[in-house]
């Protein structure tokens, strides 16, 4: 078993993170085949106190481990930011590069497993291990609301790390579930396997983020009211 990182572990695991032997091993004849590439454990991307968190699985071997930034340089960027910035999550240009400018919006996005897995396959115990870095990813941001889970081991990566069980939390595309104070929103995960088999549509993709952003919207304007209440309550 993998050691499991110090209860007031850091959000972002180092360069070296060693605690998954198996995707140190990958990651480092990565590094020697193609050397400018990131290669290394893909930190989150977005302000911290961003009241919606958008899970991953993991970084694409030529996306996000090439690029050092969520959901970059592959299909699965094209669709998500496209979408983040039709929502207003997102604003800027995207061009699949860290360098591109592209601002996110109240949004932050994370992976389960931060390190890229052979094969895009993490396993079980990868996914429990890397989740010390999620709680605390989440335990970062005071105003977070909202979660979105792209695919089902994104969801139950998101529901073990807030402390409820997957037996009772099933994934389901188009779904939301309440844990606690939380809003959990699931959707297929947007890779293009998924787009090209016709398992998700950008349709049915928007359609997730169109739910995301009126719960937002609702949240803030119930914020607005209790607050003028209270103000001509006290006058």
């Amino acid at each position: 078993m993998s050691p499991a990182p110090p209860v007031a572990a850091a959000a972002e695991p180092g360069r070296d993170c060693a605690l998954c032997p198996r995707l140190a091993a990958f990651r480092d004849a990565w590094r020697g085949r193609e050397p400018q590439w990131f290669n290394a454990p893909v930190p989150s991307f977005g302000a911290r106190e961003a009241r919606l968190l958008i899970i991953g699985l993991a970084p694409g071997l030529r996306g996000a481990n090439r690029t050092g930034r969520p959901f970059t340089g592959d299909f699965a960027g094209d669709l998500l930011y496209a979408t983040l910035d039709e929502y207003g999550f997102a604003r800027g240009t995207y061009a699949a590069d860290p360098r591109d400018g592209l601002e996110l919006i109240d949004c932050r996005i994370v992976n389960a497993v931060r390190c890229v897995p052979p094969q895009n396959k993490p396993t079980v115990q990868e996914i429990a291990t890397c989740g010390a870095f999620l709680r605390a990813s989440m335990a970062q941001m005071p105003r977070l609301q909202a979660l979105v889970a792209l695919g089902r081991i994104a969801h139950d990566a998101g529901v073990v790390a807030l402390g409820a069980r997957r037996a009772r939390t099933p994934f389901a595309h188009g779904g939301m579930t309440r844990i606690g104070a939380l809003a959990l929103f699931d959707s297929y995960h947007c890779s293009r396997y998924n787009t090209n088999t016709g398992v998700l549509t950008p349709q049915m993709f928007r359609a997730v983020f169109a739910q995301v952003r009126a719960y937002l919207d609702r949240a803030s304007h119930a914020a607005t009211s209790a607050a003028f209440r209270s103000g001509g309550n006290t006058g």
